[in-house]
């Protein structure tokens, strides 16, 4: 399976990163990559940038050493009611939003209010991709979000980072979302979560979760530029109807 895509990667702008867009850029690029998402924390992460950051990201070429560029951010769930730390005014200018759940940035709950965060994330018409639900630091019906996810078409990340032995043991997490994503269909797409430039399109171990699953390729979004592009396209189509 060829994966010509990673749209979850962070610079140096989120604080916690390490790399430029440009040694991203010229990373993914001897991998292969074709489209590359540069996805910054939202500005509620400590160190993350502020939303002038998010306004000028217009200046950064749309290709870099022959990998297309996608503008864009990992907006942070911020209150029980799924609310995001970006504003509207932001999130339309974005090519691409990824939407998650984060300890310093959520106030906590139970699996009930979790739950209900995510789903209301998820149904904002500016949420392209929900990311990273197999992490264990917060309770979901995970069931309930893959069910949610075919309903709605929102694809769901299989985030690679979050099964790297520094991250601790996400694996059972991590493999029950992807058979219940198997179950109902919908869509998947994996994700490297690089905040370093050496693991940019770096699958490997989310490519063996969905191997061991026996998730298709059908399923896996991000097999190919024009897929994710389609999609895309598509969530600004529902963007334009809510004007």
């Amino acid at each position: 399976m060829n994966i010509l895509v990673d749209l979850h990667t962070h610079t140096i702008s989120s604080g916690h990163a390490y790399s430029t867009i440009t040694e991203n850029a010229q990373s993914a690029s001897t991998k292969g990559l074709k489209l590359l998402g540069m996805t910054d924390h939202g500005p509620s992460m400590p160190g993350a940038p502020n939303l002038y950051h998010f306004g000028n990201l217009s200046v950064i070429p749309p290709k870099l050493y022959g990998v297309d560029i996608l503008h864009g951010v990992e907006a942070n769930i911020i209150s029980h009611e799924g609310e995001l730390d970006i504003p509207l005014r932001y999130l339309d200018k974005m090519q691409v939003v990824l939407v998650g759940l984060h300890v310093i940035c959520y106030p906590g709950g139970n699996l009930d209010q979790n739950t209900y965060a995510y789903l209301k994330a998820m149904e904002n018409p500016f949420t392209d991709i929900m990311v990273h639900p197999g992490r264990p630091e917060f309770e979901l019906d995970l069931e309930r979000i893959a069910y949610t996810s075919k309903n709605l078409g929102i694809p769901v990340e299989i985030n690679n980072s979050s099964l790297t032995p520094n991250k601790g043991s996400n694996w059972d997490n991590c493999t029950q979302f992807a058979k219940y994503m198997k179950k109902y269909g919908g869509m998947v797409i994996l994700g490297s979560d690089a905040h370093f430039w050496d693991k940019v399109g770096d699958f490997t171990l989310a490519l063996e979760l969905i191997n061991k699953v026996g998730i298709i390729d059908e399923q896996i979004l991000n097999t190919s530029p024009d897929k994710v592009l389609d999609y895309l396209a598509e969530r600004r189509k529902c963007r334009a109807s809510i004007r």
